[in-house]
C-alpha cells in the first residue's frame, strides 16, 4: 500500500508507538512522503525512537500541532523503523521540501555547530493491500 492520501496531505500526524507493556504513546510529528513511506525526524534520544527500536508496530492519524485528531480522520496501521544515515539524509531532504522551517534549521546548524543535536529519521511503511 502506498502512503494514504489523507496522511500525505496532512501537515501533522499523530504517530503512535508502543511501550514494551503494549501501552500506546501518541506524538504529533511533521511528516513527508519519501517514495512509498512516510518519514519524520526526531531527536536521537526521544522516547518514540527508543520505542521503535524494540517494536515496529505503529499507527498514524492526521492531527493538528497539539496532537488533536482531525474529525473523521482514519487510522492507518504500519511498520516503523529508524533509518540509517544515508536513508536519513534522503528523509531530511523530503522534509525540507515540505517545511521551510526545516530548511532554516538546517542552515542554522551549518552556521552554528553547537545547534547540531543528534537526530534520526524514522519511516513508516504501510502493508500492501490485499
Amino acid at each position: 500500500m502506498s502512503v494514504p492520501a489523507e496522511l500525505a496531505a496532512a501537515k501533522y500526524v499523530s504517530l503512535v508507538t508502543y511501550r514494551r507493556s503494549g501501552e500506546a504513546v501518541a506524538t504529533p510529528v511533521w511528516l513527508a512522503v519519501d517514495g512509498e513511506r512516510l518519514v519524520a525526524w526526531s531527536d536521537a534520544h526521544a522516547g518514540k525512537v527508543k520505542r521503535l527500536r524494540h517494536t515496529s508496530r505503529v499507527s498514524v492519524r492526521a492531527c493538528d500541532v497539539r496532537g488533536r485528531i482531525a474529525a473523521g480522520a482514519g487510522t492507518y496501521e504500519g511498520t516503523g523503523r529508524v533509518l540509517d544515515e544515508a536513508e536519513g539524509r534522503a528523509a531530511r531532504r523530503a522534509l525540507a521540501r515540505k517545511y521551510v522551517l526545516v530548511r532554516l534549521t538546517d542552515l542554522a546548524r551549518r552556521v552554528v555547530p553547537r545547534m547540531n543535536r543528534p537526530g534520526v529519521a524514522v519511516a513508516v511503511e504501510f502493508p500492501a493491500e490485499v
